[in-house]
């Protein structure tokens, strides 16, 4: 009763990332004395859960501790000066503060001291990378990583709420023999993987696939992280999964990974392959913990490991870490 409450605001509330904070908050009983919902004129007026809905702009956000963003770029760049000349804080999820260099990018169970020198902002990684970087950290911290071959595994609902309406949609039209035409991914997702997320933007990679190295190297304290990485979307409802070959500087053993991994905090080793036992999306999904397994010796390399982990990235990946 004694604790200090906060003000807390959601910048984006109408949206699915928002919706899953408010519900977030609730959960881990964030010490909240006031909640204010912030969204587009058109979302104003609007009930959520209680709450009515109330325009961004910078008189809402007077009187504030925390902002919590759960918008686009644009959005967020177009506030961001009035949130800080607020006094409140700015914990943002979209891309846009995520490279500043007096940004700190922060996973709470890699490098919680960074939160410590940000200006006014503080930024959320990207999903996969929050759930990559969550499952390797304990291997970084026995010998620093060198380098990672990584394959994403990406869920329909990372392109928002409309990512699974479009699956279904054409998982029904196609049971009965109808057109579906998609408007969310460039092509029909349902039975099928599209291999690009993102436009390009360095020798033939996404934008998306240069977000794991471009942020883990903040994350991790690894400036010369090398990381190449393909990024594919999957008929999958929730939860994305990585695969991902790393090199050490020394080696480490598959014995020791398993301990370490399955010490590590927000992570759940799931590693028996003769029982039939790994990480997979259905299991992941409205939780927090990364699931990792399928520990095992890279065969091209001695210094090498393979892992596979799966994360709910509507959560661990973005609302979740975010309240954290």
């Amino acid at each position: 009763s004694n604790m200090k409450q906060y003000r807390v605001a959601i910048l984006g509330a109408s949206g699915a990332v928002g919706q899953e904070m408010m519900k977030i908050l609730a959960e881990r009983s964030f010490p909240v004395g006031e909640l204010r919902l912030l969204a587009s004129r058109n979302s104003a007026g609007r009930e959520i859960n209680g709450h009515v809905v109330v325009e961004a702009c910078r008189e809402n956000f007077e009187g504030l501790d925390i902002i919590l963003g759960a918008a686009e770029n644009d959005i967020a760049e177009r506030f961001v000066d009035d949130i800080k000349a607020s006094g409140a804080v700015f914990i943002d999820n979209s891309s846009a503060f995520r490279l500043c260099p007096d940004v700190p990018l922060v996973v709470p169970e890699i490098n919680p001291e960074d939160v410590k020198k940000h200006k006014g902002v503080i930024a959320n990684p990207n999903c996969t990378t929050v759930i990559s970087c969550t499952a390797v950290n304990a291997l970084n911290a026995v010998s620093p990583i060198e380098s990672m071959v990584v394959s994403s595994y990406q869920a329909v609902s990372g392109a928002g709420a409309a990512g699974p309406k479009e699956l279904f949609g054409e998982v029904e039209a196609l049971a009965k023999g109808e057109s579906y035409e998609p408007k969310v991914f460039a092509y029909q997702i349902a039975y099928n993987v599209i291999p690009q997320i993102g436009g390009e933007q360095f020798a033939g990679y996404t934008s998306e696939e240069m977000k794991l190295q471009n942020e883990g190297r903040r994350i991790m304290h690894l400036p010369e992280l090398k990381v190449s990485c393909t990024c594919v979307r999957v008929p999958v409802v929730r939860s994305h999964s990585v695969s991902i070959c790393l090199k050490t500087k020394e080696k480490i053993s598959v014995e020791r990974a398993r301990e370490v991994i399955a010490a590590a905090p927000g992570v759940k080793l799931v590693d028996d392959l003769n029982a039939l036992q790994y990480p997979m999306p259905l299991d992941t999904q409205n939780q927090d913990l990364v699931f990792v397994g399928r520990i095992r010796e890279d065969l091209t390399d001695e210094r090498g490991l393979n892992i596979w982990c799966c994360g709910d990235q509507v959560r661990k990946g973005a609302a979740t870490n975010a309240v954290q």
